[in-house]
């Protein structure tokens, strides 16, 4: 009985010793740099640096375009209110093509006194054609 016990126990060991010796063998082909895991978190890990290296160009890139649009835009701001004021005096020119409206916009309003005459006649008739009937 002892015998048959060291023989189980001696196939045993030597079955846990292949198992470790095949354990070994698949960890170190994982953790090749050449072609297992170790190789893809080196790519990746490069690819990491990489991104981050853009990121950094892009950011400070971001900014410089960001104050470049800052100023534009209040330059732009800037320039409409001058526009506005530009528009605003002219609404204040009288017409130069039309005296009659010229002379409308001349016109105060009841605080002046004055009332201003109209240019032509405010009704008129036409000559009827035709006959009645």
């Amino acid at each position: 009985m002892d015998l048959i016990a060291d023989i189980l126990l001696v196939t045993g060991a030597l079955a846990a010793g292949f198992y470790c010796f095949v354990l070994a063998r698949r960890l170190s082909r994982f953790t090749d740099l050449e072609g297992g895991v170790g190789g893809a978190v080196a790519v990746l890990s490069a690819q990491v640096d990489d991104l981050s290296k853009t990121l950094a160009a892009a950011r400070s890139t971001t900014g410089a375009s960001q104050d470049s649009l800052e100023k534009l835009t209040q330059r732009a701001e800037e320039v409409a209110q001058r526009l506005e004021l530009l528009v605003a005096s002219m609404h204040d020119l009288p017409d130069q093509s039309d005296p009659a409206q010229a002379s409308e916009r001349a016109w105060t309003g009841p605080e002046s006194g004055t009332v201003p005459e109209p240019a032509g006649p405010i009704f008129s008739r036409r000559a009827r054609t035709g006959t009645k009937g």
